[in-house]
């Protein structure tokens, strides 16, 4: 019973782990959703993120420093956006799938020269009551603090949100950028902050896939979890919480492809490989048909240009 426990325990821990990298970028891309900027790039940052990571890592050896790394290249990343879409006035939609084949393509530039390089082993939290405590030893226990911070995130998002001035402010100007603007809110520069804060924790969720989840450096590594993360916001209608239950949903079905994929099931494998968005994307689809909620959380100006009268 107590291998039963330990087993499902693991199992859990590892659907947990799976899930991070789209609860990162989720929570980034709902708060720039939020503010009212549609910003389709999430999957070129997370590439640009787990590459700047991965190279700091082997460059000088100091993983705190290529987290910080991949942090900064997402929000560097994110502000060409924020430039283009804030400054210039250029399209959402277009700058964003700009965003995303440019950060691919420098990505593969730059990763050509690491592939095949061993990663490093990433510090573990609490390792000992890990094996010694069934079934949530290893829920609990032994993971790394990236893994920790990401599902505190979605409570964080929630209350920062609902319950502080700021959030508000984030919301307001979501909702109607002109009312905030008259209300003396200077609309650019809080929109301009959300696109950065989503684009570092893009860059951080990339990180965790190429230091962390798989410590090694392969060319499009992220495989579509961008695209799943700007699903799960807008499915889960904004809602942080939400957004926490789509990412463990999509994880707990890429492990179990996993193991139909290990004990042989004659299923085709590229099937087994796609079930996880195709599921997620069902289960987040029956969870939305509220089009009432849809409707309420929706952020009224999503993807609208702001022009500030002079």
């Amino acid at each position: 019973m107590i291998f039963d426990l330990n087993f499902f325990g693991m199992l859990i821990g590892a659907i947990m782990a799976s899930s991070v990298p789209l609860i990162l970028a989720a929570s980034g891309e709902l708060i720039t959703e939020r503010s009212g900027v549609l910003n389709l790039g999430v999957e070129g940052m997370m590439i640009v993120g787990a590459i700047s990571g991965f190279a700091l890592m082997v460059l000088t050896d100091n993983l705190f420093l290529a987290v910080i790394g991949s942090m900064l290249s997402g929000l560097i990343i994110s502000s060409i956006f924020g430039f283009l879409t804030q400054t210039l006035f250029t399209n959402h939609v277009a700058s964003g799938l700009a965003l995303t084949i440019f950060g691919i393509g420098i990505s593969a530039m730059i990763g050509k020269n690491f592939v095949g390089i061993p990663g490093k082993d990433f510090p573990l939290l609490l390792v000992n009551l890990r094996e010694s405590i069934p079934f949530l030893g290893p829920i609990l226990f032994g993971h790394s603090i990236i893994l920790y911070v990401a599902f505190a995130l979605p409570f964080a998002t929630n209350y920062f949100l609902k319950k502080t001035k700021l959030g508000l402010i984030v919301r307001a100007v979501g909702d109607s950028p002109v009312s905030a603007s008259n209300q003396g809110i200077n609309v650019a520069l809080v929109r301009y902050s959300c696109i950065l804060y989503g684009g570092a924790m893009c860059g951080l969720a990339g990180a965790y896939l190429s230091l962390i989840y798989t410590p090694q450096w392969i060319e499009n590594m992220t495989a579509g979890r961008g695209w799943i993360a700007l699903a799960l916001v807008v499915f889960a209608t904004w809602s942080p919480l939400k957004v926490l239950a789509g990412a463990i949903i999509f994880g707990g079905v890429t492990i179990m492809q996993l193991h139909l994929q290990a004990i042989g099931l004659r299923i085709p494998v590229q099937l087994l490989s796609a079930l996880p968005y195709i599921m997620t994307i069902i289960v987040l689809v029956v969870i939305s048909r509220d089009s009432r909620k849809i409707k309420l959380n929706t952020p009224t100006s999503l993807g609208q240009i702001f022009y500030k009268e002079k």
